[in-house]
């Protein structure tokens, strides 16, 4: 008996330590997160932090809230907390760079999530295929209006790499057929914060300059098209004119399954959440991950290399074999503004 009780304690102790050894020796990740007020970047914290629990990691969540002072004061926080290595979604492309060298003095590595940051000595970026999303929301709309016509072109903040890297992609497709006088851009303006209350003004603006003759609205995100839809909606012109978007965020899938909004650009979240704390946690360890890259984007500095994930073209013919399959939203979410006479079959 007193064999098995110290076989018991002997194990207990060892068992104790490991843990101790696990906790002391953790990859401590930190992650600057720019604005959690948006659906986007609540579900990227929550796949994040599934993630660095399964791999056994130490994950700092910060957001700052639109606000760059304040990012740039808990990146010092997290620093001062011991991280090992930096993800970072910035709330500006542009005023980032001093923040990449504080934690390069202090032997941190610099991730850049999704947006990239600009005019700095950046480590990495994992993103999606940024310039692709633009060409396929383009490619996208050329489905819906072949013909072409008038477009009204509208993004998020103009100082915001990530949209001008989609404009970019956008331009690719449509410039050719500008130049050919097929496509003509009849408004172009910037929603400061990516979100719907800043988007539909714009549109009323648009709208009322062209006597409501538009024929397509090229938005940048699912928060822009929101905005622009109401807007639409106000005109009784919802559905008549095919709207862009991306994030995939659900009120965006209930308007494509009402027929609202003809598209986003799905961006499997939580693949994009496990690779960015996959790939940091091998940053920290100091593994290879030249395999991983497989873009390289000059950020104004220096070439950053990148390691960007598949996109997928989502319309209301392919909802569920993505959205719902994939269990992003439910096919209950999905649909509740549509009739259940009206709703394709329950997969």
């Amino acid at each position: 008996m007193k064999k098995l009780v110290a076989i018991i304690l002997t194990l207990t102790l060892c068992c104790i330590a490991a843990v101790a050894f696990a906790s002391a020796g953790a990859v401590k990740i930190g992650m600057a997160m720019g604005d959690l007020r948006l659906e986007r970047w609540q579900r990227d914290v929550a796949y994040m932090e599934a993630a660095a629990a399964e791999y056994g990691y130490e994950l700092t969540v910060l957001s700052a809230d639109g606000d760059e002072n304040t990012q740039l004061n808990q990146i010092e926080t997290m620093l001062g907390q011991g991280i090992q290595v930096l993800l970072i979604m910035p709330v500006s492309s542009k005023t980032m760079s001093t923040a990449v060298d504080a934690c390069h003095a202090d032997g941190v590595k610099v991730i850049s999530y999704d947006r990239m940051i600009e005019n700095a000595d950046l480590d990495y970026f994992v993103t999606f295929d940024t310039e692709g999303v633009g060409r396929m929301q383009a490619s996208s709309l050329l489905k819906a209006v072949p013909g072409g016509g008038k477009w009204f072109q509208i993004t998020g903040n103009a100082d915001d790499s990530n949209g001008q890297l989609f404009e970019k992609g956008q331009m690719a497709v449509i410039q050719p057929l500008i130049d050919e006088g097929k496509i003509t851009i009849v408004g172009y303006a910037n929603a400061n914060g990516w979100n719907a209350d800043a988007a539909m003004p714009k549109m009323e603006d648009a709208l009322t300059a062209n006597d409501n003759q538009i024929d397509a609205v090229l938005a940048a995100n699912d928060g822009i098209a929101t905005g622009c839809i109401a807007a639409l909606t106000d005109q009784g012109l919802a559905g008549k004119i095919p709207v862009t978007g991306q994030d995939a965020d659900l009120i965006a899938c209930q308007h494509i399954a009402e027929g609202t909004q003809y598209m986003t650009v799905y961006k499997p979240l939580n693949q994009l959440a496990y690779a960015a704390i996959d790939f940091a946690g091998k940053v920290v360890k100091g593994e290879d991950v030249s395999g991983y890259i497989n873009i390289i984007n000059n950020n104004g500095k220096v070439d950053v290399p990148t390691y960007a994930l598949p996109l997928t073209e989502v319309t209301k013919d392919n909802l569920i074999d993505t959205i719902i399959k994939d269990g992003f939203h439910s096919y209950e979410e999905v649909y509740a503004n549509v009739p259940e006479d009206q709703r394709p079959p329950r997969p």
